[in-house]
């Protein structure tokens, strides 16, 4: 077993200080060159797609949660194709000196697990959850209507109160 030596790690620190100063030196630059022109509504906190309007408990359109299930669905299907294309070359070597058919048995069942994906693929793009810009103005509408309707509702309980 060899000696500890601290030298043998001066890449990784290496690589270390060029990534601080790396993310250091672009917020730098950002702050000393950038525009500095402050607005109402680039000041105005954004997130998840929807304007910070109303109640911090207000329902969120069900697309939201199906498209981060569809981005795990996808991300899960990187993570288990990386170690299959890793892994095929020594199944079919084995397959070679065995003669039991590891790597045709791997290569059938990745078939099937793509043919899945692309099957939910399809399932959802037709049924539009990859439509921002309409499902977007959908609701836009709905919720000005709601609002339209709450303050008509406002307006005649003040009225039958005076």
């Amino acid at each position: 077993m060899s000696e500890f030596n601290l030298f043998d790690y001066a890449p990784i620190g290496i690589m270390f200080v060029v990534a601080i100063g790396f993310a250091a030196s672009q917020i730098l630059v950002t702050q000393l060159i950038g525009p500095r022109k402050r607005t109402a509504t680039k000041l105005m906190p954004y997130e998840c797609g929807k304007d910070p309007v109303g109640s911090a408990r207000d329902r969120f359109s069900i697309k939201f949660y199906t498209v981060a299930v569809i981005f795990l669905l996808f991300d899960i299907e990187v993570l288990f194709m990386i170690p299959f294309a890793v892994a095929f070359k020594s199944l079919l070597a084995d397959e070679r000196i065995s003669g039991v058919a590891f790597g045709t048995i791997a290569f059938i069942e990745i078939l099937v697990f793509i043919a899945t994906l692309i099957i939910g693929y399809i399932y959802v793009w037709k049924k539009g959850t990859f439509d921002w810009g309409l499902q977007a103005r959908a609701e836009a509408r709905v919720e000005a209507k709601e609002l339209i309707n709450k303050k008509q509702q406002r307006i005649q309980k003040l009225k039958q109160a005076a």
